[in-house]
């Protein structure tokens, strides 16, 4: 299995220019949660009770079929945005701790510019 393109990300953007390769993890990272079915995932997950969520909870209030919701799942599990553990014939999932955050920062228009 190859490392979560989260987990590769990203030092703040205006800290100054950006290499190639990071640039390309970055803009990896944000295609992933630029689908709007990602995004409502998302947070449908975290206002789930404990974080935490079924696909069987996220098909109806998305109006997606669950295999359309199982594979925006498996791409934001791969990419580090999620966690999953199997509970019998379920498997449920959480975002990741920090992995939101990794993209905050490097977008955060706070960080001091380097000289």
């Amino acid at each position: 299995m190859s490392t979560p393109v989260i987990q590769l990300c990203c030092p703040p953007v205006l800290t100054g220019p950006l290499s190639q390769a990071d640039a390309e993890q970055l803009a990896a990272a944000l295609k992933v949660i630029a689908d709007p079915a990602r995004l409502r995932l998302l947070g449908l997950i975290k206002s789930r009770p404990g974080g935490e969520a079924c696909t069987c909870h996220l098909v109806e209030p998305l109006g997606l079929s669950q295999p359309t919701v199982s594979h925006h799942m498996k791409v934001l599990y791969d990419a580090g945005f999620l966690e999953r553990e199997k509970r019998g014939r379920q498997t449920w999932y959480r975002l990741a701790p920090g992995s939101l955050g990794i993209l905050r920062d490097a977008l955060d228009p706070n960080v001091p510019l380097a000289v």
